[in-house]
C-alpha cells in the first residue's frame, strides 16, 4: 500500500494539486500537511476520492477530450479500487450520459470515424472489451462494490413488476431489488460493476435521443454499433471461449467473477418453476455460488442486460391490451433501435450455430459438457424467443405504413433463417437455384412456429395496405415472398402446423400433461426433463408459452390466408399495370412538353391528378426494378402456396384490372346507387395508394385560379387588379361589341369570352351529366402576362430580334402585326365552328 501510494504521490492531476494545496488556508497552522497522503490521513472526513471527482469534473469542462481520455487511463492504472468507486458511476453517466436523456454523454450513437477520426479511435479504444474502461470495471468487480440503479428507469413490464412487489422471473434482477429506507422516493437495484456498466450502456440506445444534426448518420459506422458488435464478438465468441477478464496491475490477480444470483444450472433452461404463484420480492433468494457457471457469467449477463432492454418493452398482457384502438402506446422503437437489435439476433446465430456436430443433439449431452456449450444451446430459447415475438408482433401492428419498416422486415427475416450464419454454408445448386433448407432446421422451426406463421399473417396485412407501386414497398414484398419460398421450408411449417393441431389423445405417456402460459422466461409449466422427444408437445408448448392457452391459431396454409395471398396476388398484378401506366404517362408528357420546359418554365397540366407513389421521382429505372420485385414475388408466392397461372388470371380479371380503349386508367371501383357513384373498400384503398383516381379538372373562374408555381405573384395580382378595373369600366362597351354579327364582332368574342365553358359539364358523381350554369360576360384578361414563360418568350423574341439588328419598337410591332393576324385567322375559324355546330 505504501508503494501506490507513493506512485499517487508521483503522478497528481495538476488540478488535484491545486485543489490539495489550497486546503491549508481552511484550518489553523497547526494543520498544514506537505502531501495529500498527510491530509487524507489527518482529515478521514476529507477524503481524496471527493478531490479526484472534484478534478476529473473540472477537467471534463476545460480540457480537450483526448487530454481527458488520457487523464482518465492514468487515474484507472494509479489509483486504487477503493478511491475509484466513488468516481464510477459519474464516469459512466459522463460516456453514456444521463438515463433521463438531459446529458447525452459522449454522444456514441453520432460519433463516426470519417467525420471525427481522432475523436473515435480515442473513444473506441478506451471503451474496447480489452480496454481502460473494462479494467476499472474488473478492478472494482474484485473488490465486490455495489452501485444503486434506480427501477424508475427500467423497461415498463420490469418496472411494473418490482413496484408491484412481484420479483421478476429473470435472473438478472434476482437477489438485487433494494426496499427505499423510510422516507425514500423509490425503489433500486444493487448491481456489481460490471452489471451497472452494461445497464447504462444498453439504455442509452433509448434513453438518448439523436441531435438534429445526426438524422442522416449511418448506424452501422457509429461508435456505438460498433461497440455493440465488438462487446458481442467478446462475450460470445463463435470460436474458442470466453476470455478470461484482464488482470487490472502487473503481476496481479484476476478478478473473481460474481457468480450469477440466483444460481440456475443451464440444465434447467425451459422448466418453469415449480409453484403457479408469483414470487413475492422479499423472497429473493440468497445468492449461491456456482462454479461452473464462473466461466460465462460475464455472457450470461450481457445477453440478458441487451434482452431486457432493448427488447422486453412489451408483456403478453400489455400485447393483448395494446390491441384495442383507444390504447395509448408505451414504447415506440426507433429504426436505429431496430437495427442493433438485429446485430444482436445475427450474432446469436452464429453464436448458437458454433456448437460442434457432435454437441448438437440432446444425446450428446453429458456431464463433460461446458457451460459455454451448454450457454449456446439454450440462449435463443430461453432468453430471446418470448421477448422478441412480443416486440415484433408490436411492430408489425403499430409501424407506420412506409419504407422504414424494412428495418423490422429484415430483422424478422434474419431471425427467421439460421442457416444462412451457420460455419457450414450449404452449395448453391449448379442451376441456380435458392438452396434447399436442411432438414436439420426442422426442430428450429417447428419450436419457432408463430414467428413464421403469425408474423407472415401479420405481414400480410401490412402488404394489403400499402402502395405496391412503390419501388421500396415492392421490394419488401418481394424479399418476404423469396425467403418463404425457399425449398424445404414451406414443408416445414406445414410439417409444424400439423404437429401443433393434432389432437391430444388421452394415452398412458401424454395424459398428465398440460400446458400454462409463462411470465416473462418464454417456458412452459411441466415436470418433464428439459430434453422433451415428443415433437407435438414441443410445437404446443411454444404457440402456448407465446400466446396463451386459450389462443385461436390460423394456419399458414390454411383458406383465411390463402384468400389473403390470393388478394396480395391481385393487387401485385394490378400494381404492376399501374406502373406501367404511370410510366407511360410520364414518357408521353416528357415528349410533350416544349423546349422552355428544359428551364423550369413550363406549366404543367393543371388539372392532372397527384400520383401518390415515387416513381415520377425516380424514373424509367424504378419502374423497372418494382416490375422485376412484383414479378419475382408472383413467382415466390405461387411456389409457397401452389397458386397456378390459370388462378391469377382468372382473379386478375375479376378485379377489374384491364385498361381501357385509350390505356388509360380506370375509375375507382364503385356502385351506382340512387344518388350517382358510391365507392366500395375496394375503390377506397385504390385512391389511398394512388392506384386509381377520379379525373378532377378545375370549372371555377379562371381568374381566381391559385397563382401557380410558374406565375409571378405579384405581377399576377397587380394584372388582376388592372383587369377588373378596365372591365367594371368598359362593360357595356364590350358587351355592346361582342353583340355584333359582323367580323369585328367576331374578332371581341374570340378575346374577350371564354368559349370552353359552354361545353364544360360537372364530373361529380352526383349530378353527372348536368352542365355548369355560369355563364359569364365578356371580359378582358392580362393573367397570360403574369406568367414566366410569356415573359421569356417576350425576352427571347427580342433577342433574336437583335441579332438581325431590329430595334425593340419595330419589334413589338411586328409581334402585335404577327398575333393580330393568327388572332383574325382563330376568330374566322372559331366563328365557322360554330355555324358548323348549329
Amino acid at each position: 500500500m505504501t508503494t501506490c501510494r507513493r506512485r499517487i504521490s508521483k503522478w497528481w492531476p495538476q488540478s488535484l494539486r491545486e485543489a490539495t494545496l489550497s486546503i491549508p488556508q481552511w484550518f489553523p497552522k497547526t494543520a498544514i500537511f506537505n502531501s495529500p497522503r498527510e491530509a487524507a490521513m489527518a482529515c478521514p472526513y476529507l477524503q481524496q476520492p471527493s478531490f479526484l471527482l472534484a478534478s476529473l469534473k473540472a477537467d471534463s469542462i476545460n480540457k480537450p477530450f483526448a487530454q481527458r481520455c488520457q487523464d482518465l487511463v492514468k487515474v484507472i492504472e494509479d489509483f486504487p479500487a477503493k478511491e475509484l468507486h466513488t468516481i464510477f458511476p459519474w464516469l459512466v453517466e459522463s460516456i453514456f450520459g444521463s438515463l433521463d436523456g438531459v446529458l447525452i454523454g459522449w454522444n456514441l450513437r453520432c460519433l463516426q470515424g470519417r467525420v471525427s477520426p481522432v475523436e473515435y479511435s480515442i473513444a473506441m479504444e478506451f471503451l474496447d472489451p480489452g480496454g481502460p474502461m473494462m479494467k476499472l470495471v474488473y478492478k472494482l468487480q474484485a473488490e465486490d462494490y455495489k452501485f444503486e440503479f434506480p427501477v424508475s428507469y427500467l423497461p415498463g413490464p420490469v418496472k411494473a413488476s418490482i413496484q408491484e412487489r412481484v420479483l421478476p422471473d429473470s435472473p438478472l434482477y434476482h437477489n438485487k431489488v433494494q426496499f427505499p429506507p423510510t422516507g425514500g422516493l423509490g425503489l433500486n437495484l444493487a448491481l456489481n460493476p460490471f452489471e451497472y456498466y452494461m445497464f447504462f450502456f444498453a439504455l442509452s440506445l433509448i434513453t438518448q435521443k439523436p441531435l438534429s444534426g445526426a438524422l442522416h448518420v449511418r448506424t452501422s459506422d457509429c461508435a456505438y454499433f460498433i461497440l455493440v458488435d465488438r462487446y458481442l464478438s467478446w462475450f460470445l465468441p463463435t470460436e474458442g471461449n470466453v476470455l478470461p477478464p484482464l488482470s487490472s496491475s502487473p503481476g496481479g490477480t484476476s478478478p473473481s467473477p460474481a457468480p450469477r444470483t440466483p444460481a440456475m444450472p443451464f440444465a434447467s433452461y425451459g422448466l418453469h418453476h415449480t409453484s403457479l404463484l408469483k414470487r413475492h420480492i422479499s423472497h429473493q433468494t440468497s445468492v449461491n455460488a456456482d462454479p461452473a457457471s464462473h466461466e460465462i457469467w460475464r455472457s450470461e449477463t450481457l445477453l440478458q442486460v441487451f434482452v431486457e432492454m432493448w427488447l422486453h418493452h412489451y408483456s403478453l398482457e400489455m400485447y393483448q391490451k395494446m390491441q384495442s384502438p383507444h390504447a395509448k402506446e408505451s414504447f415506440t422503437p426507433t429504426e436505429e433501435h431496430v437495427l442493433v437489435v438485429r446485430l444482436l439476433l445475427k450474432h446469436l446465430h452464429a453464436f448458437s450455430n458454433s456448437l460442434k456436430p457432435e454437441q448438437v443433439s440432446p444425446s450428446a449431452h453429458s456431464h463433460a459438457t461446458s457451460p459455454l456449450e451448454e450457454f449456446k444451446r439454450a440462449a435463443i430459447p430461453r432468453f430471446v424467443q418470448q421477448k422478441l415475438y412480443l416486440f415484433l408482433q408490436h411492430c408489425f401492428g403499430h409501424w407506420p405504413l412506409d419504407a422504414s419498416f424494412r428495418a423490422v422486415l429484415e430483422m424478422w427475416l434474419s431471425y427467421l433463417q439460421p442457416w444462412r450464419y451457420a460455419p457450414e454454408k450449404q452449395a448453391q445448386s449448379s442451376d441456380g437455384q435458392a438452396r434447399c433448407v436442411s432438414e436439420r432446421w426442422a426442430p428450429f422451426v417447428q419450436e419457432n412456429l408463430l414467428m413464421y406463421t403469425k408474423l407472415f399473417v401479420g405481414f400480410l396485412s401490412r402488404a394489403l395496405r400499402t402502395d405496391l407501386v412503390s419501388p421500396k414497398n415492392a421490394l419488401m414484398v418481394f424479399r418476404v415472398a423469396k425467403v418463404f419460398a425457399q425449398p424445404n421450408l414451406a414443408e416445414m411449417i406445414q410439417k409444424g402446423e400439423q404437429l401443433f393441431l393434432e389432437p391430444e389423445l388421452v394415452i398412458p405417456h401424454r395424459q398428465h400433461r398440460f400446458f400454462t402460459a409463462p411470465t416473462f422466461t418464454g417456458s412452459f409449466l411441466s415436470s418433464w426433463p428439459p430434453a422433451v422427444t415428443d415433437t407435438s408437445f414441443k410445437v404446443k408448448s411454444h404457440v402456448y408459452s407465446l400466446e396463451g392457452q386459450d389462443c385461436k391459431y390460423t394456419p399458414m396454409f390454411g383458406p383465411e390466408v390463402r384468400t389473403l395471398v390470393l388478394r396480395l396476388a391481385q393487387l401485385i398484378t394490378q400494381a404492376k399495370q399501374t406502373a406501367k401506366s404511370i410510366s407511360d404517362q410520364c414518357g408521353e408528357s416528357a415528349a410533350g412538353r416544349p423546349f422552355l420546359s428544359w428551364l423550369g418554365f413550363y406549366s404543367s397540366d393543371t388539372n392532372s391528378s397527384y400520383s401518390a407513389n415515387d416513381l415520377d421521382e425516380m424514373g424509367q429505372d424504378s419502374v423497372r426494378k418494382t416490375d422485376e420485385y412484383l414479378e419475382k414475388a408472383l413467382e415466390y408466392l405461387g411456389q409457397t402456396f401452389r397458386l397456378n397461372e390459370a388462378q391469377l388470371a382468372q382473379l386478375t380479371l375479376a378485379l377489374g384490372t384491364t385498361q381501357d380503349e385509350n390505356g388509360k386508367k380506370q375509375l375507382p371501383d364503385c356502385i351506382v346507387g340512387e344518388d350517382g357513384l358510391i365507392l366500395t373498400p375496394l375503390g377506397r384503398y385504390q385512391i389511398i395508394n394512388g392506384l386509381r383516381r377520379f379525373e378532377i379538372e378545375y370549372q371555377g373562374d379562371s381568374e381566381l385560379q391559385p397563382i401557380r408555381s410558374y406565375e409571378i405573384p405579384s405581377l399576377v395580382r397587380v394584372l388582376f387588379r388592372l383587369s377588373s378595373a378596365i372591365n367594371h369600366r368598359f362593360a357595356d362597351q364590350m358587351a355592346a361589341l361582342c353583340s355584333r354579327a359582323d367580323f369585328l364582332g367576331s374578332f371581341c368574342r374570340y378575346h374577350l369570352m371564354e368559349p370552353v365553358l359552354a361545353s364544360r359539364h360537372l364530373l361529380s358523381p352526383v349530378g353527372q351529366g348536368r352542365s355548369a350554369g355560369c355563364v359569364r360576360g365578356p371580359r378582358l384578361s392580362l393573367r397570360f402576362l403574369g406568367s414566366y414563360r410569356t415573359l421569356l418568350s417576350l425576352l427571347l423574341a427580342f433577342f433574336v430580334a437583335s441579332l438581325f439588328r431590329i430595334g425593340p419598337v419595330p419589334c413589338a410591332l411586328l409581334l402585335v402585326l404577327g398575333y393580330f393576324l393568327y388572332a383574325m385567322a382563330m376568330a374566322l375559324l372559331t366563328e365557322r365552328g360554330k355555324l358548323h355546330q348549329l
